[in-house]
């Protein structure tokens, strides 16, 4: 079992954090078994244990000498700069087990995506386990080769741990699955269709349209009353 090794040293509590950290110090606490104390590190020594480490690889604490076998269990980052502004150290007793999350990596390509356009969808990229320091691994690897088709998975039961490494998820616990790739959302336009009244009253002398039914009798109306008015005027003149 390999350790990440890094250095600190004991901070006094009185110490200004701000003051630290425009020192390139990053400000800390190591807690649990037999262990309890304030403490600083470089910055940059700091960043590259976490990147090599994680929260899944045991880190080698050395503080004026002392060795501490510890986790990182939770780092503080500056919402602008991202840097590290504080980290909280979990000292771990080897001879006891532990519950600590492990990363869960897939490997290979499948051919369901390859072949078929399939989506990969990663449901959980993370797995619980328990066992003892020594035992715990940095990563899970699996494979996701077989996935040829539609809606196929990788469970928790599909994975293959280390001896002496219990995964504490469901067995059933779906980590990936291959899904269908969406299909483009077709809007279709079509075209307006006026109101058959609206269309009547376009056309002139359409059933329908103004004046279409009464506008031939109003017109022989009116010529029969003219017919009428020339008539008497005839009268009177004889």
């Amino acid at each position: 079992m390999q350790m990440v090794p890094l250095t600190a040293t004991a901070r006094d509590e009185k110490a200004n954090p701000k003051v630290l950290r425009r020192a390139n110090q990053v400000p800390g606490v190591v807690y649990g078994h037999k262990a309890q104390m304030s403490i600083q590190c470089s910055e940059k020594e700091l960043h590259s244990a976490f990147i090599k480490a994680g929260e899944s690889t045991l880190v080698e604490l050395d503080v004026a000498g002392k060795k501490i076998p510890v986790l990182f269990k939770s780092v503080d980052f500056d919402p602008v700069s991202d840097r590290e502004i504080h980290v909280d150290f979990y000292a771990v007793n080897m001879d006891k087990e532990i519950e600590t999350m492990v990363p869960v990596h897939f490997d290979g390509e499948a051919p369901a995506v390859k072949t078929l356009g399939g989506v990969i969808v990663i449901a959980h990229d993370h797995v619980k386990v328990r066992c003892l320091p020594k035992n715990l691994p940095h990563s899970i690897v699996v494979s996701i080769a077989g996935l040829d088709a539609f809606h196929s998975s990788v469970s928790v039961k599909d994975l293959k741990v280390p001896a002496g490494v219990k995964v504490m998820d469901g067995e059933d616990t779906v980590l990936l699955t291959i899904q269908e790739p969406r299909k483009e959302e077709v809007i279709e336009v079509v075209a307006a269709v006026p109101a058959e009244g609206a269309a009547a009253a376009a056309v002139p002398g359409a059933e329908g349209a103004p004046g279409a039914e009464g506008a031939a009798p109003a017109a022989g109306e009116a010529q029969s009353k003219e017919k009428g008015a020339k008539e008497k005027s005839g009268d009177k003149k004889k």
